[in-house]
């Protein structure tokens, strides 16, 4: 894996949310996403009542998710098929507070609907974070230089 990649899983690991998508509809909705590096999937825990859950319901969809987490230095667009998930085994792995804060039952809510976001590609800058920012924004008033703004990269998948 290169050090993109790696910078790339690294940063998503610790950011918790972006806006999710299908292509099709302008829509963008704020989901959590929990990133399964080893597959290149994001997932996602929603309701069977969704857009996102009733667009993906008619087939797997092409999507978006971008994330901007200025404290992580990390703004991306992430591109790739969307499709619903009835693993039960994800699910239990992934349940957590957050998830069984949005479901009466718990686990075993039969409103519950795991979406799957297989990645194709992720365009990403990727920043020293908002300290830096800031360190970097006087530095080039200083020297009279653009500031450095990190690294700009597009990761295939």
């Amino acid at each position: 894996m290169t050090d993109h990649a790696d910078q790339f899983w690294g940063r998503l690991d610790d950011t918790n949310s972006g806006m999710l998508g299908t292509t099709d509809h302008a829509r963008l909705v704020p989901m959590s996403h929990y990133a399964d590096r080893e597959a290149g999937v994001l997932w996602f825990i929603t309701a069977k009542g969704t857009d996102l859950a009733e667009t993906a319901a008619t087939g797997t969809k092409p999507a978006i998710h971008v994330v901007s987490d200025g404290g992580e230095g990390l703004y991306t667009r992430i591109h790739g098929q969307l499709s619903l998930s009835d693993d039960r085994a994800k699910l239990d792995e992934l349940w957590n507070a957050v998830a069984s804060s949005w479901f009466e039952e718990g686990k075993q809510d039969p409103d519950i609907q795991l979406l799957r976001l297989d990645l194709t590609e992720a365009e990403v800058w990727a920043t020293g974070g908002s300290l830096s920012f800031m360190f970097q924004i006087a530095k080039s008033k200083v020297t009279g230089h653009k500031p450095d703004m990190g690294e700009h990269y597009t990761l295939t998948f």
